[in-house]
């Protein structure tokens, strides 16, 4: 018996990433550039410059009606009613064991209409999940992934390349904000936020807008130094900053006070929510576990996967989520789950790379935080 082969997903600017010689790997099913030339080199650029994204595989889902921040309430573990219009908060949809679904990006784009970002891994889990449990109010939850593409311009030239391509006020648009305007002559939502631990910013467009833009961002962005960025430097950025992955950090089995995110936890909304009770006991008897960061004393870096050894017994007792070398460290680092009696910094663990044992320290998280 043979396999059917499924059809990878393309972006709208599929053609644009090959013209500028992308390599491609598959996310999700989607078809997504890597990198065009040096991950390393694009890495630096968006520290120092700016970098230029397509982040078209995530998913949008939209929730609209007059109990659409009610519905939100009962199905994440935040309180989206309190967001104010052109506002984001970051959040996570739980089961009720308390495990995480899926962490989330929640736009409030009006009074009764918000935007759900999800992984592109989970958009298909995320919406049926979403319009189940807001089966009980008065709102319609529609999966808009389609509707949408995503680009991203990160860095600290990042503000200043888009001012000049948009009717919007940029310095007025702060961290965590989103607006409508237009840009290089489309209709774009203009968001201040990012997945780098850099100032920068997502543009979410229509499909057939998406080349035209990438083309206006590219030409304004060549007296900045911005390059096109793909996902392998996306994801060494995301890991100096500290910034948890779904699949690596977080999964069914973690729960948000495991992965040091227990501050978007609001217990105590009034109606409840789902993994509410589950996460109060987690809440209550403390983590079993802690993620922490990880600096290699050696060469070699540490990957997902690999266990960390407790030195002083030579037992297993814990696991690498992320690890690569640090391009702005310049050392390998690496994030793991670990006992709380290891988790405290300066503590010095091994980790087993393919059977050698290495030493590493554990160190407080994020690895890289920019200047204000």
């Amino acid at each position: 018996m043979t396999t059917p082969s499924v059809t990878p997903r393309l972006t709208p600017l599929h053609d644009v990433h090959a013209a500028l010689g992308a390599s491609f790997t598959d996310f999700a099913g989607w078809q997504m550039p890597v990198r065009y030339a040096s991950e390393t080199a694009e890495h630096r650029a968006v520290r120092t410059s700016a970098g230029l994204f397509d982040l078209t595989h995530m998913g949008e889902i939209e929730l609209v009606g007059p109990g659409a921040g009610a519905a939100l309430d009962h199905a994440l573990v935040g309180r989206p009613s309190a967001i104010g219009v052109g506002r984001a908060r970051y959040s996570m949809i739980c089961a009720e064991d308390g495990g995480i679904i899926d962490d989330l990006v929640v736009y409030r784009l009006a009074d009764e209409h918000f935007l759900v970002v999800a992984n592109a891994s989970n958009v298909a889990v995320v919406a049926p999940e979403l319009a189940a449990r807001a089966a009980d109010h008065d709102v319609t939850v529609t999966d808009t992934s389609a509707d949408w593409a995503l680009l991203a311009v990160q860095g600290p030239a990042s503000a200043e390349i888009l001012s000049g391509l948009t009717d919007l006020h940029v310095p007025d648009l702060t961290y965590y904000a989103i607006d409508a305007g237009t840009l290089a002559g489309s209709d774009v939502l203009l968001a201040r936020t990012g997945y780098t631990g850099e100032d920068g910013f997502e543009i979410y467009c229509r499909p057939g807008d998406a080349a035209a833009i990438w083309s206006a961002l590219s030409t304004a962005g060549q007296a900045h130094g911005l390059v096109p960025a793909g996902l392998a430097c996306r994801d060494t950025l995301r890991l100096e900053a500290g910034m948890p992955l779904y699949g690596h950090e977080l999964d069914r089995d973690t729960t948000p006070y495991e992965a040091g995110l227990g501050r978007v936890v609001v217990l105590d909304k009034p109606a409840g929510f789902v993994g509410q009770e589950a996460l109060a006991r987690r809440e209550e008897e403390g983590p079993r576990r802690v993620l922490v960061g990880l600096v290699a004393t050696g060469r070699r870096s540490p990957r997902a996967g690999y266990p960390v050894v407790d030195p002083a017994t030579g037992a297993e007792v814990g696991v690498v989520t992320s690890g690569s070398p640090s391009p702005t460290l310049e050392r390998p680092i690496a994030m793991a789950y670990v006992p709380p009696a290891l988790a405290a910094p300066g503590t010095r663990v091994q980790v087993s790379l393919r059977g050698t044992l290495e030493d590493a320290d554990v160190v407080e998280l994020p690895f890289y935080r920019r200047n204000r």
